[in-house]
């Protein structure tokens, strides 16, 4: 088995991308929308962590997350958000034969990307990404129209214009996906 390396920081903040196993016509995120709510808060309670930033689409999520200081453990939170949702979803999905033999479901990914934020250049460039996403990925033409995301609190707190992102460029939020 490969023996995935990665950066500890305690009490930093990341960006991370998490998919579904199968995202091909997969909407299993926005369709739940509350049971994976409910996991965030379920494991935030023993796991703390700030949600600095996300959007929900249908088949896969970003997100900008703080750990408290000394707390570098992204993987057992993002573990337990996955497990919690995955608990309280009807058993439908197509399973794999070796996930079968692990007796794991079929509905993530079992990896995720993630990106330790360097600065404040970094973190802003990552939160524009998460909020454009949408329009990116042709689900809406602006970023207001997504119900699924923070940008509507980032509005309601005067960071962003309500109309923010509906003369730009995709070009200008590419942080990488």
């Amino acid at each position: 088995m490969t023996d995935y390396r990665r950066f500890h920081h305690p009490g930093a903040t990341w960006f991370f991308t998490v998919n579904l196993a199968e995202r091909r016509g997969n909407r299993l995120l926005v369709e739940r929308i509350n049971i994976l709510r409910e996991a965030f808060v379920h494991v935030k309670k023993n796991h703390p962590f700030v949600i600095e930033a996300i959007v929900v689409l249908p088949e896969h999520l970003h997100c900008i997350l703080s750990l408290p200081m000394g707390d570098s453990d992204f993987s057992t939170r993002w573990g337990l958000i996955k497990a919690h949702f995955s608990r309280n979803i009807q058993k439908d999905e197509r399973i794999s034969e070796s996930r079968n033999k692990r007796g794991e479901r079929g509905l993530w990914q079992r990896r995720f990307w993630e990106h330790l934020i360097r600065d404040e250049t970094d973190y802003q460039r990552h939160v524009d990404y998460i909020h454009w996403n949408p329009v990116k990925h042709g689900w809406v033409r602006t970023v207001k129209e997504w119900p699924h995301s923070s940008f509507h609190d980032y509005v309601r707190r005067g960071v962003y214009h309500d109309n923010w992102g509906g003369d730009a460029e995709l070009s200008d939020f590419d942080a990488g996906e």
